[in-house]
């Protein structure tokens, strides 16, 4: 098989590939009718009401993560995430019912949103860890990769779907009726597994104080908390695409409701070539994190100035390929690099920090399309995570003496040197030796 798709070879988790893939195209399929339901529907064509619909999905990953994590790391996860599958279901199911009856307000809307963040922050943490427990170690990074794949191929074909279900019925309650069903491919999955091939996971002791123990423990990972840094401040300012890409479509470019899905599917064109070319990675760098980060400021930035839509469609596959290496690379490091009985209640910080900014930024950024236009809100996301990336450099050049050398008639040709002052502290002395450690394994590999 090959090396990209290698963990498809394993019986769990090619069942769970498989029910992924129908539950991300109906997720996907919700966003776009949710966002065009909000924008075109219930308001007339409010950046803000579809930034509050979307923050208060979200909200609940930033104030339930601490315990979404713990349960992850104690519960057994396969049955824990039957339960929030099944609710996901559920909802999508009230909200296509209300549409269909033509009984939804927007207040239906902003309670459901909040119910569906409530589930997805407890789904979260239990459904990034569940990886590890479905594959060897060896293959973590490829199966990590091949998820984030999944999720961008239900991308890709979701927007398109329920665009031409809006434009053909003149209605998104039939979109959020088909989510739901969705959810049962994931649910059937999961039963089918069998739970002898599952590799056994360690769990958190029970006892006081076990979510400050997780907290303590990335406190004491520098590298953990550079990555933070830069999920945080890209996610809150630049991920916020159901609204920025429903923005431009409707106010920039006039489109219809088939338009708006049109741009979700191609900008996932670059996503999942950029996933299926991290699933050939056997190990990624905070290196390629931050190289991924300026990418995406790049060509965010770049996407803005575009002056029409075809040439703006066009320009959000790489947009798409730089944010898919930033996410995978960022996930599968604090993955693979985390000690097992702490990687749910580090997946939940990561996960509560990565999409927990949205509650903020989504409002902002609909407030910055609606005063000062649509273009502006997918320039602001790019010009930060050119700050950010920067910051990050500058950082590590600061905290480890880095030295960068590049050599043309030796190998490794590039040489990167952590320097150590004389006078450092025991404490000090032992994390610059495992920076430099991690510097020679990084010129190694290049």
């Amino acid at each position: 098989m090959s090396p990209t798709f290698r963990s498809l070879h394993i019986f769990n988790y090619r069942l769970w590939a498989m029910g992924a893939i129908v539950s991300n195209t109906g997720t996907w399929m919700q966003r776009v009718a949710q966002d065009w339901l909000v924008l075109t529907v219930l308001t007339d064509n409010s950046g803000v009401a579809v930034g509050v619909t979307t923050g208060l999905q979200f909200a609940p990953m930033l104030l339930l993560s601490p315990w979404a994590g713990l349960l992850a790391d104690r519960l057994p996860q396969r049955r824990l995430l039957v339960a929030t599958q099944s609710l996901s279901g559920l909802w999508g199911l009230v909200l296509g019912l209300l549409v269909m009856t033509d009984t939804a307000r927007l207040w239906h809307v902003y309670a459901l949103a909040t119910l569906l963040g409530v589930t997805a922050a407890i789904d979260a943490p239990a459904r990034q860890t569940f990886v590890a427990a479905m594959v060897p170690t060896e293959a973590l990074s490829n199966a990590v990769s091949l998820n984030s794949a999944s999720f961008h191929a239900g991308r890709l074909a979701g927007p398109a779907i329920a665009g031409g279900l809006i434009a053909a019925l003149g209605s998104t309650g039939p979109v959020f009726i088909l989510n739901s069903v969705t959810f049962a491919a994931t649910v059937v999955a999961l039963l089918l597994m069998r739970p002898h091939e599952l590799y056994p996971m360690e769990r958190a002791s029970r006892g006081k104080g076990a979510i400050r123990d997780g907290l303590r423990y990335v406190r004491g990972r520098p590298d953990i908390l550079m990555i933070l840094f830069i999920v945080g401040a890209v996610g809150t300012f630049g991920f916020n695409f159901q609204l920025t890409t429903a923005l431009m479509a409707r106010l920039e470019f006039g489109q219809d409701a088939g338009g708006y899905g049109l741009l979700g599917s191609i900008m996932a064109i670059g996503s999942l070539t950029g996933a299926l070319l991290a699933a050939r990675r056997e190990r990624p760098r905070l290196r390629l994190v931050v190289a991924a980060t300026a990418a995406f400021g790049v060509t965010a930035t770049a996407a803005a100035l575009m002056p029409t839509y075809e040439l703006f469609a066009l320009s959000l596959i790489p947009v798409g390929l730089s944010a898919l290496t930033l996410m995978t690379a960022a996930n599968a490091t604090v993955q693979m690099s985390t000690t097992p009985s702490m990687r749910g209640r580090v997946m939940a910080l990561y996960m509560a920090i990565f999409m927990g900014g949205t509650p903020i930024g989504s409002p902002a950024i609909g407030w910055v399309g609606e005063t000062f236009g649509a273009r502006w809100t997918i320039a602001i996301g790019g010009i930060v995570s050119l700050v950010v990336a920067a910051a990050a450099v500058l950082h590590v050049v600061r905290t480890r003496d880095v030295v960068v050398r590049y050599r043309r008639t030796e190998r490794p040709h590039l040489v990167v040197e952590v320097g150590l002052p004389d006078d450092a502290p025991p404490r000090e002395a032992a994390r610059r030796r495992m920076a430099a450690d991690h510097a020679r394994d990084t010129a190694s590999a290049a």
